[in-house]
């Protein structure tokens, strides 16, 4: 029986070398498949910090768990950790402080709350999003709730160090220390300084016409957070940074998992963008869409690197290794067409692809 007490044999539905693996549906790209995956739809996936040694891999669920595996030279994915919940797990990201391996958020019917060793706290609302903050003069965690509010927290106390108000609830949230931004509801976009303390820095008018749905900042070459790409419902994703030379000409949109028609005397399936990563070398990303594929992007050069095939059912979460050389992405419904059409019987996956050449930059602009 495997450590997570859903399939038997931890090799069961892959392969232990990257690219290698029975192509059908469920898996066009042939990638390897994370061994025992979640049982319900994958919310959010991360993998480890650079000052932990190894590849370890965290995904959390609306199945109420969040799971951990290591990931082996070879490709192998071994079951290392599970926690369980009352709720869905909205959000996960890892800390990995002292032997705990993940910090999970959960939503509640009746209350929520952020669990680690040390917390046990409340938010009014459901929290949608959770990052770690290392700054040189404190480090804490950041919670963003669907109550309105921004919370940091020192994890040896079950009290917030501080609150910040937001205008509406928080949809998505990234830090890349000393920057953090949120979007929320009602297409809004804030940016807070992280410096001495958390502060709102700007508030900005959204580049999108449509419900934000997930966010993810970007650096310059000096390393130094400069923008953000947002995506929206509406298959369209935005490049901003903060302090542009020419607004006009360095921020813009772009059009991606549409599909068949491209005019207007011919519809499109236009579908929403789950979730955008940053290679952590090349600075290229990726987006994951509710139509089933992956896209790779070079926004300095605004082109297009490669889509996927079409998997059977939405990709719902995506990340990067610590270097670049692992791309995890998740395949389970992403609840966009309404309940009528979720299949508790149809299984839910994680794959892992060697994707570090398909992410260098190209010249080109599309």
């Amino acid at each position: 029986m495997s450590l997570f007490g859903a399939n038997t044999g931890f090799g069961a539905g892959g392969t232990g070398v990257f690219g290698n693996t029975t192509t059908d549906s469920h898996n066009p790209m042939k990638d390897v498949e994370v061994t025992s995956p979640p049982d319900d739809s994958i919310s959010c996936l991360a993998f480890s910090p650079p000052t932990m040694p190894g590849n370890f891999l965290i995904g959390g669920s609306w199945a109420n768990d969040v799971r951990c595996w290591e990931v082996q030279d070879n490709g192998q994915t071994v079951p290392k950790a599970q926690q369980m919940h009352t709720g869905p797990v909205l959000d996960a990201y890892c800390c990995f402080l002292v032997k705990s391996l993940l910090l999970p958020v959960t939503k509640q019917m009746k209350q929520n709350y952020l669990t680690s060793y040390h917390i046990s706290s409340q938010h009014d609302g459901p929290i949608k999003a959770i990052h770690w903050i290392k700054a040189p003069n404190y480090s804490c965690i950041m919670t963003g709730s669907w109550d309105k509010t921004l919370k940091f927290w020192d994890t040896r106390s079950p009290n917030p160090m501080m609150s910040l108000q937001m205008p509406e609830r928080c949809y998505c949230a990234d830090v890349v220390y000393p920057m953090a931004v949120v979007a929320t509801a009602e297409r809004g976009l804030i940016v807070y300084q992280l410096e001495n303390q958390p502060s709102e820095f700007r508030r900005i008018d959204s580049p999108l016409k449509h419900q934000h749905r997930c966010v993810a900042i970007f650096k310059d070459k000096q390393n130094k957070p400069t923008g953000f790409a947002l995506g929206s419902i509406e298959g369209r994703v935005a490049i901003h940074y903060i302090n542009p030379p020419n607004p006009a000409k360095d921020n813009f949109t772009f059009k991606c998992h549409r599909s068949n028609g491209t005019n207007t005397t011919t519809p499109q399936d236009i579908y929403a963008v789950n979730a955008i990563s940053f290679h952590p070398v090349h600075g290229t990303l990726a987006t994951v869409g509710s139509d089933g594929r992956f896209s790779f992007w070079d926004k300095d050069a605004r082109t297009k690197l490669k889509t996927s095939e079409q998997l059977d059912q939405p990709i719902t979460a995506c990340c990067f290794n610590n270097n670049g050389n692992i791309f995890a992405y998740a395949s389970s419904y992403d609840w966009s067409k309404g309940h009528e059409y979720y299949n508790p019987q149809k299984k839910n996956y994680i794959f892992l692809r060697n994707a570090a050449e398909e992410l260098k930059p190209r010249n080109k602009k599309w």
